[in-house]
């Protein structure tokens, strides 16, 4: 039975290759200041026409708080089968610098053995692999489902989060698969575990009540841009590694490694540059708190004047390991840039968003499951995971739906570059993950029966 579904899914290829071409042709980025919103209203009922076809019924969309439209609907289960929540979200990341992108990035071309375009992975990629699962399936469908598909989490203007509380009833499911991740590397099935939180601030200096001749009072006049290198140098140590008072930098990571020769090529590490930190790459990335700092306001070179700086801000992002409150981050954060002011020079720290951590549970019937159906597949047991970025939503459902088993997956791995110009997926993973989503499916509908 497993290689007659197999089968199915070898024979759909076409058709998700051709359901992926049109979908990437949508420049869905919920952003109004980029792209018109008609473009994520175009994607919206594509996927809602897409799901209706593929039997769920209902299928519909859903104004959420921000604006944006999630694609909802369901499919009653047998009795007594369980129910499980499908996510994905149609929205994507801007192209960023068009000229970087070898081919168009809102039209689809294959070359070597992989699809490229916004979206094919993140998260184009996954609604194309529910699809191929559920038409796969058809109607041997052993559990019910409900079906999220979100439209502005790349804007991260929580839509979504905001609207599962309330409809709470309607979106209740006894495992949710959150398809927005994907595996460590091709051919190696990988559950996210774990995601860092994130707590953003602005930090501004200022010296002087306005910019001042650096040949007349260059010297003992204090340079606010120099004031705000210090207190961002004061975050990291000798090693590079992030340093904050007050947080425990010293994590470690117990699941699947991340080679370090992998991580430098996926990173795009140049030659001779040696990583920041201490301890093994998953260490730093998935276990310990991480900062970055975003932007920096302050005369550009091109145009810049003989002047010492009055004032300049940067915006700073510190990446939370489970484990740690991201509020209490932001305040350890906060404090540790007012305390390393130098000169007295006034520091104003301007507090941003904030977003959990999240862990996930994983000795449950879901999980044995998928491992299952992963072993079937890829003739691997299922791995675990972490990843450095946020989201939050995994939290909401985890508050509001306490009972669920909640799994990351998808079809997405490093050499995708997600969120980076030359965006492209491997259409075997999208076949194979297809195939462990439909026998997860089945395996997790016999793991409930009495």
């Amino acid at each position: 039975m497993t290689d007659e579904l197999a089968r199915r899914i070898a024979d759909l290829m076409p058709r998700a290759k051709a359901d992926l071409a049109e979908l990437v042709a949508i420049p869905s980025v919920a952003d109004p200041r980029q792209y018109p919103p008609e473009q994520c209203r175009r994607a919206a009922e594509w996927v809602a026409g897409a799901f209706a076809e593929a039997g769920l019924r209902d299928v519909h969309l859903e104004e959420t708080p921000d604006g944006s439209h999630a694609v909802i609907g369901h499919r009653p289960p047998p009795p007594g089968a369980p129910t499980v929540l499908l996510y994905a979200h149609y929205d994507v990341q801007p192209p960023l610098d068009d000229a970087a992108w070898t081919s168009p990035p809102f039209e689809f071309t294959e070359h070597d053995g992989r699809w490229y375009g916004r979206g094919t992975a993140d998260c184009k990629g996954n609604i194309v692999m529910h699809l191929t699962a559920l038409r796969a399936l058809g109607d041997d469908l052993p559990v019910g489902l409900k079906l999220v598909v979100e439209g502005s989490e790349e804007q991260g203007t929580g839509g979504l989060e905001a609207y599962v509380p309330p409809h709470a009833g309607e979106l209740h499911a006894d495992a949710l698969l959150i398809c927005d991740t994907g595996n460590a590397a091709v051919g190696l099935p990988t559950a996210t575990t774990s995601l860092r939180g994130l707590a953003n601030v602005v930090v501004a200096v200022s010296a002087l009540r306005g910019d001042m001749h650096s040949g007349m009072f260059g010297g003992p006049a204090p340079d606010a841009l120099a004031a705000l290198i210090r207190v961002l140098d004061s975050l990291r140590d000798a090693d590079g590694g992030t340093r904050i008072d007050g947080l425990d930098c010293t994590g470690t990571w117990s699941g699947v490694g991340y080679d370090e020769q992998r991580f430098r090529a996926d990173a795009g590490v140049l030659d001779g540059v040696r990583l920041t930190g201490s301890g093994t790459v998953a260490d730093r990335l998935w276990a310990r708190p991480a900062v970055t700092v975003l932007g920096i306001d302050c005369p550009p070179v091109v145009g810049s004047a003989a002047a010492i700086p009055a004032t300049a801000r940067a915006r700073v992002s510190l990446r939370v390991p489970p484990g740690t409150d991201a509020s209490a981050a932001r305040a350890a954060l906060t404090a540790h840039l007012e305390a390393a002011a130098p000169w007295g020079v006034r520091i104003e720290v301007t507090p941003e968003s904030t977003g959990s951590p999240f862990r996930a549970a994983t000795g449950g019937p879901a999980y044995a499951a998928l491992d299952q159906a992963a072993r079937e597949v890829y003739g691997r047991p299922l791995s675990f995971l972490g990843q450095g970025g946020s989201i939050p939503l995994c939290n909401v459902f985890a508050r509001t739906f306490p009972e669920a088993e909640i799994i990351l997956m998808g079809v997405e791995e490093p050499r995708c570059l997600i969120h980076a110009p030359n965006e492209s997926v491997d259409p075997g993973e999208i076949e194979q993950m297809a195939n462990v989503e439909a026998l997860f499916l089945r395996y997790y509908a016999d793991s409930r029966r009495p």
